[in-house]
């Protein structure tokens, strides 16, 4: 099969030839710089170091066409921008000083090569008029946000008859909201000011969709999966009560797929990570296509056969190949077993892809890396086993 057929295959729950990788369409899915440039050194490609998202603060490489072919990678990643003007005012900016994206937010430098949210311009916000009050709130209809989308899916056409999967960056809402207010004070607001807490991520998930909007009419068509998200877990539970979720986010959710389903044909693609299996039926019944990525190091979702067993024929899973201790840990064979533990698990009747559970980190050996890919190869040919 061709690359894109075999993700055609696995997405609506058929066997491909094999199970497809999925690595480097986004940062969810992508690899920091560190382990790229090992990544390189070791097959012997010459490329630039490029970030995802021309932004160096969010570590991400753009991995290259060479690179992505000997990962073996199924999938192309179509991004956003942000507005040029911001672009421009954060590569000119005092090294070292805030980076500010364009919805006012933004990222303090903690260390080498190592930034975090830290700066919320709503912090102090509760009511419906200070949201109003606001005059940082993103203009989602910026033409440089979106004016390169055109080129860059006519060069994934080139290079091969790959999947197209298009994430428009900053359009999880409650991740943004987490971002205008930090974390800790928007979940209190859940539960202390819960009308408020909604009309915020209301007018967030408005100005998600005007861009969104916008993304997909200039992909007029060529793309077979949208990546939305939201991180709604930790280690052990969620971030806030199923009941919290149902009554708050969850409408928020729906309303945002219906928005995608009715532009575009593609499938839906969901990251969250943490122990969200309280939750998958709920991704389910609002039209979820495609779940990411299976952080099997967190709570119930580290129990595969469970979770196959009662939602694999209705969702797909992608990822599931851990990131805490396998990948960083673990020797090259003890990845490639791992790996195979994985596909045996949730590969079989296809409706699987494998990925690394979320960013690829420096601490990851790019040997590791190798292993996991080639371990797909040789272990994920169907039929399986």
């Amino acid at each position: 099969m061709t690359p894109r057929e075999r993700v055609l295959a696995a997405i609506n729950h058929r066997e491909p030839d094999r199970v497809p990788i999925v690595i480097g369409a986004n940062n969810t899915t992508g690899i920091r710089m560190e382990t790229y440039k090992e990544i390189k050194e070791i097959i012997g490609v010459e490329a630039p170091d490029g970030f995802l998202h021309r932004w160096p603060e969010l570590g991400t490489a753009k991995i290259d066409e060479k690179t992505l072919k000997r990962l073996g990678s199924d999938v192309r990643g179509v991004w956003d921008l942000e507005p040029a003007s911001v672009l421009e005012g954060n590569r000119n900016r005092e090294p070292g000083s805030p980076y500010i994206n364009s919805w006012g937010s933004g990222q303090v430098k903690a260390g080498s090569g190592d930034w975090f949210p830290g700066i919320h311009p709503l912090s102090d916000a509760d009511s419906v008029e200070d949201l109003e009050a606001y005059e940082g709130w993103p203009d989602m209809s910026d033409p440089t946000r979106v004016d390169h989308i055109k080129d860059r899916v006519e060069n994934i056409i080139k290079q091969g008859d790959y999947a197209i999967m298009a994430t428009p960056w900053l359009l999880f809402p409650l991740e943004r909201a987490f971002a205008m207010q930090g974390m800790d004070v928007f979940l209190q607001n859940t539960v202390t000011n819960p009308d408020f807490a909604k009309v915020l991520l209301e007018k967030i998930a408005e100005k998600c969709k005007d861009l969104m909007g916008t993304f997909l009419a200039e992909l007029n068509g060529k793309v077979d999966i949208v990546c939305i998200g939201d991180d709604l877990g930790t280690q052990e539970s969620l971030l806030m009560s199923p009941e919290t979720y149902r009554k708050i986010l969850k409408p928020i959710h729906a309303d945002y797929v219906e928005f995608i389903k009715e532009r575009t044909d593609a499938k839906v693609f969901f990251h969250t990570d943490g122990d969200v299996s309280p939750l998958v039926g709920d991704f389910i019944e609002i039209g979820i296509d495609i779940l990411n990525p299976i952080q099997t190091s967190a709570g119930g979702m580290s129990d595969l056969e469970k979770l196959n067993e009662k939602f694999g024929g209705e969702i797909v899973f992608c990822g599931g190949i851990d990131t805490q201790k396998v990948l960083p840990g673990c020797s090259p064979d003890e990845v490639r077993a791992e790996v195979r533990r994985v596909i045996d698990t949730l590969g079989p009747g296809g409706g699987y892809m494998v990925s690394a559970v979320h960013t690829i980190t420096e601490e990851v050996p790019a040997e590791n890396v190798l292993a996991m890919v080639d371990a797909v190869r040789d272990f994920g040919n169907y039929p399986l086993g």
